[in-house]
């Protein structure tokens, strides 16, 4: 095997494993803030989730001869998984329904994964930050929002 080949493989495979690691890294803080509210998905799941989504993709197109149908097939595949997924996330207690906010998250996390995994790290990040956000940021408005005391309607 000609030496230019072997250093060709070893720059892929570290291309790779950055890619890996920067999809396992986007998805921690997200997940670290799922697990400091104690929900179904948290510090495991989430980096797991982008992982094997960027791992899909980084496999589907380094395969040659790749086209845009086997991407798509294998899209559609992620978001069937991701569907199951951020079903079981959601629990159903009576009259309310938990975990919602957090199976859209793992939804987003994988397509965070997919997103570096096609090299398109400004989507990655952007939605990372933006999912972040919104956990954090708006769960004072939330807990505003479901706070309030129903005023009763007026008589007429």
């Amino acid at each position: 095997m000609p030496q230019s080949m072997l250093l060709m493989t070893w720059q892929e495979v570290s291309s790779d494993l950055i890619h890996l690691g920067l999809a396992y890294l986007l998805a921690l803080p997200i997940g670290w803030d799922r697990e400091q509210e104690v929900h179904t998905a948290g510090i495991r799941t989430f980096p797991l989730v982008a992982v094997a989504n960027c791992g899909i993709i980084l496999m589907v197109t380094s395969v040659p001869g790749h086209s845009f149908d086997n991407l798509s097939q294998v899209l559609q595949g992620i978001l069937t998984g991701i569907g199951f997924i951020g079903g079981g996330a959601i629990l159903r207690d009576q009259a309310s329904v938990k975990g919602t906010a957090t199976a859209a998250s793992v939804f987003n996390i994988a397509i965070v994964g997919c997103a570096v995994g096609f090299r398109l790290y400004h989507i990655a990040v952007v939605l990372a930050a933006l999912n972040l956000f919104t956990l954090r940021a708006l769960r004072g408005l939330k807990k505003a929002t479901v706070s309030k005391p129903e005023t009763p309607a007026p008589l007429p």
